[in-house]
């Protein structure tokens, strides 16, 4: 089965449909996009924009999800021009880690800190607060109690 995301006029995901291999084949069996592109368009409009996108994230750096962002000219996953999904960026200050297409935090502070045995009992969980920051990098992550 192949995976095709529907983007909007910004390049935004809004849905994604899965599609038989036999609507994504020519007639020796040979998978191209631009058939499964094609077929989409037969089933939604013509002037509907699709891109194929993998479940194994095999290709353009995530599997796509609703609400996600399609980029082309990203330098990512060690390519110097690619196409990625990204979910939308979580926060101003954090960047993408170009080897994996992940929005990560800046370097200061960097990665939430480690749970201690006793928080993940709790079921506590940092989260990251950007008023914090823009303050002062060190108080970035918060320590957060369920509710």
């Amino acid at each position: 089965m192949a995976h095709f995301a529907q983007l909007d006029s910004d390049n935004i995901v809004t849905q994604v449909i899965v599609v038989s291999n036999d609507e994504t084949s020519d007639l020796d069996g040979v998978e191209s996009e631009s058939i499964g592109v094609a077929f989409c368009q037969k089933l939604f409009g013509v002037s509907t924009n699709w891109k194929q996108t993998s479940y194994n994230c095999n290709m353009r750096g995530n599997y796509a999800g609703i609400g996600y962002v399609y980029s082309t000219g990203v330098a990512t996953l060690g390519v110097g021009s690619t196409d990625v999904f990204m979910p939308a960026k979580p926060y101003a200050s954090w960047g993408v880690n170009a080897t994996n297409a992940v929005w990560e935090p800046p370097s200061t502070p960097g990665a939430a800190p480690t749970l201690t045995d006793d928080q993940v009992t709790a079921g506590k969980h940092y989260e990251w607060n950007e008023s914090n920051y823009d303050a002062d990098p060190a108080t970035a992550w918060v320590l957060t109690t369920p509710e």
